[in-house]
């Protein structure tokens, strides 16, 4: 399994972004992300935190359908 590290709300965002995800609204300081695929629309939220906690990461990765492995070659 690909080894996550420590990311902030904000780099994991930009990563995010980088694979097609757009932001579509905040409500304080957590951010609504989603992306058209082609079995629907995919969407999750990523909290403005320092340091997201890898269990944290790993949901946020699991709502989005991307593999921590896509995501640390995005990094």
């Amino acid at each position: 399994m690909t080894e996550l590290r420590r990311v902030s709300g904000k780099e994991a965002i930009h990563v995010l972004e980088r694979l097609g995800f757009e932001q579509v609204r905040q409500r304080g300081s957590h951010v609504v992300l989603k992306k058209e695929m082609s079995e629907g629309v995919v969407g999750c939220v990523v909290p403005l935190h320092r340091e997201l906690a890898i269990g944290t990461l790993r949901g946020i990765l699991r709502q989005a359908k991307v593999s921590p492995k896509e995501f640390m070659n995005n990094f």
